[in-house]
């Protein structure tokens, strides 16, 4: 297996999308992949990863100016959504934080095959709301774990403590937001968890688990970052770009090599730097090794079925997740995420190739 590069990137504000989407419009016509036969109409429409949904209605507003006879639609819901409206032929496409298939989904797919394009890799963040403490917290995998199995139920508890000398922690009880829908991003924060703290983490890694009853679940990630916004000695875990959007705090994690590091697309980038690519596109980012590697990195997929019923169907899909690993990566950074590599984002390119009616 290949070791993949991924370019640094910069993170800008979000009041830039707006020029980013036209920049990605203009540049359009370059040999970015962006798009696959020319006048095309009808509409596609997609469902699942929330993490995913910030870039999707971007990227839907800057493709509309090169297919202006296309209509793209994608709704959240969840990776594990995503992959029941696929399975159904509810949608063309599914945005899935998971991949491959879980065992148990595989037999709803009757067989058919499924393509893997990658799209994106960012952070999962674990943000809280402690007025008075706003940068500065850090926390390790162990401790993590029993905040959210429930074990740990005050922020002054000594677990927290011990990494934080000199914070005034309260002794605030802790409400454990989490996600309420099958989810791509519980999947990966929760395997985080079973490879940081193995021994400690009993909840095993799946797209739901059997939270304490005490949480409080949200739909997508906007849902569980409205609880941490709302509810004081909340604690969360959401993607980088919705705590961005909704101007949560977050702490620094301690990564595979001993270091505390922040969320960001930089430290993103670093934990994706030496991931291993199977040969269908799959990967795992989480609990990657590197000096400034964040620890809960993951990465997101958009699924396809290889055959599809009409070729005009096959020219959208081309056109439209073309633009998602061509031009639309421009957008990324500026949303909260990291592109792809440029080797991989060549092997998706490819890879699109092979949808055929």
């Amino acid at each position: 297996m290949q070791r993949q590069r991924i370019r640094r990137v910069t993170t800008a504000v979000l009041p830039v999308v707006a020029a980013a989407v036209l920049l990605a419009a203009c540049s359009s016509s370059s040999s970015g992949g962006s798009s696959s036969g020319s006048g095309l109409s009808g509409t596609l429409n997609g469902s699942g990863s929330t993490f995913q949904l910030t870039f999707q209605q971007t990227a839907i507003q800057s493709f509309k100016q090169i297919q202006s006879g296309m209509t793209v639609n994608y709704g959240g819901g969840g990776s594990g959504k995503g992959r029941t409206d696929l399975a159904s032929n509810v949608v063309q496409y599914a945005g899935s934080d998971t991949a491959p298939i879980p065992s148990d989904e595989v037999a709803n797919f009757k067989g058919k095959t499924v393509l893997y394009i990658p799209v994106l890799v960012g952070p999962i963040t674990i943000s809280y709301n402690l007025p008075g403490i706003k940068t500065g917290l850090k926390l390790d995998a162990p401790t993590i774990a029993d905040i959210f199995q429930g074990k740990i139920t005050k922020w002054n508890a000594s677990q927290i403590a011990s990494q934080n000398p000199g914070v005034k922690l309260p002794s605030t009880s802790i409400t454990i937001a989490r996600r309420s829908d099958s989810s791509g991003t519980t999947q990966n924060f929760s395997e985080f968890l079973v490879l940081g703290a193995p021994g400690v983490w009993k909840l095993g890694s799946s797209s739901t688990i059997n939270w304490p009853a005490t949480s409080r679940g949200g739909n997508g990630n906007g849902g569980v970052a409205q609880i941490v916004k709302s509810t004081t000695g909340a604690v969360g875990y959401v993607d980088y770009a919705d705590a961005k959007a909704s101007g949560l705090t977050w702490a620094s994690v301690k990564n595979k090599d001993g270091n505390y590091i922040a969320p960001s697309t930089q430290s993103a980038t670093e934990a994706a730097d030496n991931v291993s690519v199977n040969s269908n596109l799959t990967f795992a980012a989480v609990w990657a090794s590197g000096a400034q590697s964040y620890p809960i990195t993951y990465q997101s997929w958009d699924l396809v079925y290889q055959k599809q019923s009409s070729s005009n169907t096959v020219k959208m899909l081309q056109a439209y997740l073309g633009y998602l690993v061509g031009d639309g990566q421009k957008l990324l950074p500026e949303l909260g995420y990291a592109p792809l590599p440029a080797s991989l984002d060549q092997k998706a390119k490819s890879e699109l190739s092979k949808i055929s009616s």
